[in-house]
């Protein structure tokens, strides 16, 4: 006979098969982090239910608004972004508006999407440096050295379109607010900023801190995981992402793909030649007429 579970044990293991932190349902409950969602409707932004549910406890006003403040930064940079171009070209497939934002999510990788988290990453590799003794400016020039050497490029500066990214210069106001009322260290902030400054003093002119370098500072400045501040970018885009995507909608277009009509790719391979002699390969004799005809 086989030996069953008892069913109060069995019951047990199938609801610790999903363990969670962060959110407690139950018949007309919802509680994030202990908090009844009613209570946190109207309360909270996007910005302070993301830190709840990242944190597990409330954020400060200066918290929220500092975490609210990067994500609208980040929202959207036009079709030229390949995330929203690609959910734009989906849309005029057919697809519903939830293909369209997965298609551009999806997009969103190591290059196109993952510059602030490894921002991030960087800033908390001179943390540690500066952490075993050395000076900021000796533990930004070795980073950078070694960045340079693997990659020949430091995430989160410099922008193909701005000489002076727009977004950089709010967010570094908000940040020194924070600073000034004691909600973040500044430590982050200063390590940004040599950065940006030693790569200027390389390059001989100035080299602008871009999205990603500004909210891998915010990022790191209120305590969050690298992966996490991909994560927000992420969530950020998507609400861009959606938006181009119903606009596209909206237009009625079919089919369109990266480049307007009448424009072809640069053809680049073989001279046009014939495929004809493929009939005797088949056991077929050459139609007269046509390429690869035996005379």
């Amino acid at each position: 006979m086989t030996n069953r579970p008892d069913s109060t044990d069995a019951r047990e293991r199938l609801q610790d098969w999903w363990r969670t932190d962060l959110v407690d349902i139950g018949s007309g409950i919802i509680r994030i982090a202990g908090y009844p969602i009613e209570e946190l409707i109207g309360r909270l932004g996007i910005g302070g239910i993301a830190w709840l549910l990242l944190r597990g406890e409330l954020p400060t006003p200066v918290q929220e608004s500092l975490l609210e403040a990067a994500i609208v930064a980040g929202v959207s940079h036009g079709p030229r972004a390949p995330s929203i171009a690609i959910a734009q070209m989906a849309m005029t497939c057919g697809v519903g508006i939830n293909n369209a934002m997965a298609s551009g999510i999806n997009a969103l990788g190591d290059v196109h999407g993952g510059a602030g988290q490894q921002a991030m990453e960087l800033y908390a590799r001179i943390r540690q440096r500066m952490q075993a003794g050395e000076t900021q400016d000796e533990a930004v020039v070795a980073e950078v050295d070694a960045e340079l050497e693997s990659t020949a490029y430091i995430p989160g500066f410099g922008h193909r379109v701005h000489a002076v990214d727009p977004r950089v210069a709010p967010l570094l106001d908000c940040l020194e607010d924070a600073r000034t009322k004691q909600a973040i260290e500044g430590r982050f902030v200063e390590i940004g900023k040599a950065v940006g400054k030693e790569l200027s003093d390389r390059k001989g002119r100035h080299i602008t801190m871009n999205i990603d370098g500004i909210t891998a500072i915010v990022y790191a400045e209120l305590g969050l995981a690298p992966v996490v501040g991909r994560g927000l970018f992420v969530l950020s885009r998507s609400i861009g992402i959606m938006a181009h995507a119903w606009e596209q909608q909206q237009r009625n277009e079919r089919i369109k793909g990266p480049m307007p009509p009448g424009f072809q790719s640069t053809y680049v391979g073989a001279a046009p030649r014939s495929a004809g002699h493929l009939d005797r390969r088949l056991g077929k004799s050459a139609t007269p007429g046509k390429p690869g005809q035996e005379m």
